[in-house]
């Protein structure tokens, strides 16, 4: 039987880049996987088919998660199409501008806080009754190492990822007696098409790929990186892992793309 056999699990921003390796990893050890995209229905209809030509289950459903009443409605339809989510992965997210708190829009981060924190909050709310229900059950944020910089220029990004994982570190505490563990995975930079973007802004570079020679392990984590540590942590090998917050940046002291701050 494969690790994950008979779970079902939630993947939000499932279609592309880390959302899209750890949905792919968790199909790959047997759970059934719900994926959200918010509008690039090809890229979501081809993560369901590398799903599913690889033998495992998946199905993508639309829903902005910065609107509640598409994550309630898109709960349902996955509930009603793979049965109750014992596994939920709150990855959807957008960065910020990276303009200074003088100069942000307060729509800006409310939009921000609102996707990253405010839909793991509901989506969480959403899930806990299947959870406690079937005695195990594993939420997972992901964060960013950011984080534990709190760079100049982030502000609504940095605000909204700590407010995720005082989220996830809260429930971590009320939920183990129900046997539901909760962790944070906060990633670096990742070659994804976000990091191709980031990387052509700040640095001139092509992809982020061109950076590799310059990593500690001598590569960019890649998403997969991020999907093997979730894939642990939702396993039998995690079950005694809960609350903790694990960094995946190869090593990487300081982010290659950050805006020089105070030392």
């Amino acid at each position: 039987m494969s690790k994950l056999e008979g779970r079902v699990a939630l993947v939000t921003g499932g279609s592309r880049g880390i959302g899209r390796g750890i949905a792919t990893a968790l199909a790959r050890e047997g759970a059934a996987v719900a994926l959200t995209y918010r509008r690039d229905d090809d890229a979501a209809r081809s993560a369901v088919e590398e799903i599913r030509a690889a033998g495992g289950t998946a199905e993508a459903f639309a829903a902005s998660v910065a609107h509640q009443e598409q994550i309630d409605a898109m709960v349902e339809q996955a509930r009603a199409a793979l049965g109750p989510i014992d596994i939920l992965v709150s990855n959807a997210g957008i960065a910020s501008r990276g303009h200074t708190v003088l100069d942000t829009d307060p729509a800006e981060v409310e939009r921000v806080v609102a996707t990253h924190a405010f839909a793991a909050h509901r989506l969480v709310q959403l899930v806990l009754p299947d959870m406690r229900r079937r005695g195990r059950g594993d939420i997972v944020v992901i964060s960013s190492s950011e984080v534990t910089h709190m760079r100049a220029g982030g502000a609504p990004y940095n605000m909204a990822k700590a407010a995720a994982e005082a989220l996830a570190l809260t429930l971590a505490h009320e939920e183990a007696q129900h046997g539901i563990r909760v962790n944070i995975v906060a990633p670096g930079l990742v070659a994804t098409d976000m990091g191709d973007r980031l990387v052509r802004a700040k640095l001139g570079r092509e992809s982020v790929v061109d950076l590799d020679a310059e990593q500690p392990f001598g590569r960019v984590t890649r998403p997969s990186d991020v999907a093997e540590v979730v894939c642990f942590l939702v396993s039998d090998a995690g079950s005694m892992v809960t609350a903790q917050r694990i960094v995946v940046d190869g090593g990487a002291s300081d982010s290659p793309t950050a805006a020089p701050g105070p030392s």
